[in-house]
């Protein structure tokens, strides 16, 4: 007799789905937002671009800002540059700890510069109770 495959035949139906309860993830956002001020003047606008030197920032109590005192722009965050009061495009402003550079010299003097720093590096999520999925119920039938 020649050898042959036997296969087994089965069949299995989900008698139950898994199902998911509990759980709870607790994320916290707590930016640190920062916001400088300063005034274009004839010594800034020159070449071809706008240089902003820190200590012609004032933060939001009013004080001077130290040379080199600018943050940096933060790796979980971002910056916003205001040039008399608009909104300006990401690539046309550079960001040191020393200075701001806008890439234009079409400022006026006198024009109102305001940069914004948005730092969410203190951002956190953790489950705190983790979720409980049930394993599935399967019938099988022969």
């Amino acid at each position: 007799m020649a050898a042959s495959l036997i296969k087994l035949f089965i069949t299995a139906a989900l008698a139950t789905p898994p199902t998911a309860s509990g759980g709870v993830v607790t994320t916290t956002v707590d930016p640190e937002v920062t916001r400088y001020n300063a005034v274009l003047t004839v010594g800034m606008i020159g070449g071809t671009v706008t240089t902003i030197p820190a200590e012609d920032f004032l933060d939001d109590n009013g004080d001077p800002v130290d040379a080199n005192s600018l943050p940096a722009v933060p790796t979980d965050g971002y910056i916003n540059v205001y040039v008399n009061g608009v909104l300006q495009q990401e690539g046309l402003s550079t960001l040191t700890t020393a200075s701001l550079v806008l890439g234009t010299i079409l400022a006026v003097v006198g024009t109102p510069v305001v940069l914004e720093v948005a730092d969410f590096s203190n951002t956190s999520s953790a489950i705190t109770t983790p979720q409980t999925i049930s394993a599935p119920a399967i019938d099988v039938t022969t």
